[in-house]
């Protein structure tokens, strides 16, 4: 290791033991203004406008995007570009939150009077509980840091990371406030990976129709095995006279007779297939069909409806192939 090397690494973990100490530090600043503004926030009928300037404001559109995606309806305005029309976009049924690490920038204060002038709540978050925005603000929450990980104490570092920090609890502590659940964020991320594991349906990626592996209790082994062969999932359904689901033949129950020395030519498939086999609904989600598998460690499912005739058939390369896993 270089001597270059060894001040990458304990510098690195300075950072580290500073940003830490500064979300330590925000304990005592989740009190009763940390209430009261989450109150302002709950039952606000318009949106949170966030705004901030420099670093101020890259955190700011954070915490308006986690609050969006969490059930608060949020954007972010720059101070700039509201002085000059931007602020027709706030309404007096908004509330807004201003951040400031001094609580003294000028673009964000510039605004202060056109808001108060709409009777906008204002809940400001600064690292000064002195500053003109924390006492114009109608609630103040402190995000004050001892130092700043930058060295030369200029680079806001510290003091961003508590800012984010402390939006990311104003945004889940209103969550659980809205008893928002994970379908109402998959329906705000339906693009996205996750929006696939919440959304998706056993129905959306289920076999069905003439792709449905199924073969009747009277068939033998070796129709069981060409039906399987046919429809490629590793299994096939077996039902009797009236299409309701008997059980499951897979490829691992093929092994097990196979052991056995069964004449497949001559037996019947009823007589080898495991009988009250584990299935699902169609409306069953597709990441709960996964827990399932994983946990009695199969590699399909059989889907079924309310009569408990075979409507469908996935295995683990189907939830793969639809991003599930």
């Amino acid at each position: 290791m270089s001597k270059h090397t060894a001040d990458f690494v304990t510098q690195g973990k300075r950072v580290l033991d500073i940003e830490r100490a500064a979300i330590d530090d925000l304990y005592d600043s989740v009190n009763e203004h940390f209430s009261e503004a989450c109150e302002i926030m709950l039952t606000c009928k318009g949106r949170v406008i966030v705004t901030g300037m420099g670093k101020s404001g890259h955190i700011g559109n954070k915490i308006a995007a986690t609050l969006a995606s969490t059930g608060t309806p949020a954007f972010f305005v720059h101070p700039g570009e509201a002085s000059h029309g931007d602020l027709g976009m706030i309404t007096s049924q908004d509330v807004v939150l201003a951040m400031s690490n001094s609580g003294e920038t000028q673009e964000v204060l510039s605004i202060i009077p056109v808001i108060k002038r709409l009777g906008v709540p204002l809940i400001s978050l600064t690292g000064n509980q002195n500053s003109t925005l924390a006492r114009l603000a109608d609630v103040h929450i402190i995000v004050a840091v001892s130092e700043e990980a930058c060295p030369l104490g200029l680079a806001p570092t510290a003091s961003t990371t508590a800012s984010l920090v402390m939006g990311d609890a104003l945004a889940v502590a209103l969550l659980n406030a809205r008893g928002f659940t994970a379908d109402d964020f998959a329906l705000s991320h339906p693009g996205g990976s996750l929006g696939r594991r919440l959304l998706l349906r056993v129905s959306d990626l289920m076999h069905q129709g003439e792709r449905l592996p199924k073969v009747r209790q009277d068939d033998i082994i070796s129709d069981a095995l060409l039906e399987m062969s046919r429809k490629g999932l590793g299994m096939t359904a077996i039902v009797d006279d009236q299409d309701l689901l008997l059980g499951i033949f897979t490829d691992g129950d093929l092994r097990r007779i196979l052991d056995q020395q069964i004449d497949i030519h001559h037996t019947p498939i009823s007589s080898v297939m495991t009988a009250r086999c584990t299935t699902v609904r169609p409306e069953t989600l597709a990441a709960e069909a996964l827990k399932i598998m994983e946990d009695k460690k199969i590699n399909g499912l059989l889907v079924v409806n309310q009569q408990q005739t075979p409507v469908g058939a996935f295995n683990m390369h189907d939830l793969l192939r639809a991003g599930v896993i």
